[in-house]
């Protein structure tokens, strides 16, 4: 029987979502957690591969079990819960049909990045940018970003993914209703590693008219990285929503995580 865990998580005591050697990661903590409860191996599967610090205000992730669960899971959702500390919480246990995969059938996700223009020491989640920088300008060049399909530029270097080509739907900057606060969305199908903080930065220096649009564009068509800005800090960085076909669509994905 196969399964869809609905979770989000605090990405900062965390080297990442993916299991690795030496440290500690969202997919590792979950796995022993659902080894505990449900007393074998349990694997999993996630709907994509944060980096480290990077938070997820949503994310899916399916496992396999030979034995059916419960239709009430709330006590197995609350011993869960016990079990993986503060910094993850696990929603909700969805039944899936035995070949649904949480990556590979994801029709879209969309990531926000925060910023705010002031000092403050309530916003660890927000990136303080300058307060001049030029919102207008970057929209303009995030446009862009509709109507391009590779993405190398903003790629991590030697990846093992075998194509860099993604379907933005969705790019834009847009003003929060607290005061000096802007977030950064974007849509995708998929994403490639680093790609949205290489973006986020790229999109700065246009913002610090250190780089005009068609700059911007100019460095998308270089298909060089070291083309492009720096990465950004990956704490204001949220997995905001994944879709699919099969699992009803979460509402108020435009708000802000305040």
């Amino acid at each position: 029987m196969r399964y869809f865990l609905k979770l989000a998580y605090l990405g900062r005591n965390f080297h990442g979502w993916q299991t690795q050697p030496n440290a500690v990661s969202v997919q590792q903590t979950l796995e022993n957690a659902l080894s505990v409860i449900l007393r074998a191996p349990t694997p999993i599967v996630g709907a994509g591969r944060t980096d480290a610090g990077v938070n997820a205000r949503l994310m899916y992730a399916h496992f396999d079990t030979s034995t059916p669960l419960p239709d009430d899971r709330s006590r197995l959702i609350r011993g869960l819960n016990s079990l993986i500390g503060s910094d993850i919480a696990v929603y909700d246990i969805i039944n899936v049909a035995d070949d649904a995969h949480a990556r590979f059938d994801a029709t879209s996700r969309t990531y926000h990045y925060y910023v705010h223009d002031h000092k403050s020491p309530f916003l660890p989640l927000s990136w303080q940018a300058p307060p001049d920088l030029d919102y207008d300008l970057m929209n303009r060049a995030a446009h862009i970003l509709l109507e391009t399909d590779d993405f190398t530029s903003f790629s991590k270097l030697h990846t093992d993914v075998k194509t860099n080509i993604c379907d933005v739907t969705e790019a834009c900057w847009t003003e929060l209703p607290q005061p000096g606060r802007h977030m950064f969305v974007i849509t995708a199908d998929r994403f490639l590693r680093n790609m949205v903080r290489a973006v986020v930065g790229t999109l700065v220096d246009v913002g610090r008219h250190k780089l005009t649009p068609d700059d911007f564009a100019g460095i998308i068509t270089a298909k060089d990285r070291c083309a492009a800005g720096t990465s950004m800090p990956p704490e204001p960085l949220f997995l905001w929503n994944v879709t699919y076909d099969y699992i009803k669509p979460e509402p108020d994905i435009t708000k802000s995580i305040d």
